[in-house]
């Protein structure tokens, strides 16, 4: 008797994070999904099993809230969702003022702001991969 309840509990609280995952669909910038990939703060994107952290893993974390049509934090402070640039096969001639504007911009949200980063490439991990094969 206790298997049958332990799936019907499973089954309330996998639809119950699932509707949960879609309230923060109406929040997400354009361009931006669930599963993208982010970068931590420490520099590694990765979680402590070795997967990549993602949006939806990083805002159960942050406990996070949609209210019209923006994210809050558990603490009320608004969050801020970044795509970064700089995955240019040929740079532009101005990519370092490029990415100096992007830091800075960065650093002024920071300080208003909890910010989530999004990588320019889609997923590190496989990019860090394929770049030590060659």
């Amino acid at each position: 008797m206790a298997l049958p309840a332990l799936a019907l509990m499973l089954t309330l609280l996998t639809t119950a994070s699932g509707s949960k995952s879609q309230r923060f669909s109406s929040c997400l910038p354009e361009g931006v999904k669930l599963n993208s990939e982010i970068l931590e703060e420490s520099g590694g994107s990765t979680s402590a099993k070795g997967r990549p952290k993602t949006v939806t893993s990083k805002l159960a974390e942050l406990r996070a809230r949609c209210k019209n049509k923006k994210l809050f934090s558990r603490n009320g402070k608004e969050i801020r969702i970044v795509q970064l640039i700089g995955c240019w096969g040929n740079p532009p001639e101005d990519y370092q003022e490029q990415m100096n504007r992007q830091r800075r911009s960065i650093e002024e949200l920071r300080k208003k702001y909890v910010v989530i980063q999004i990588p320019c490439s889609p997923n590190k991990t496989i990019a860090r991969l394929v770049s030590d094969m060659l």
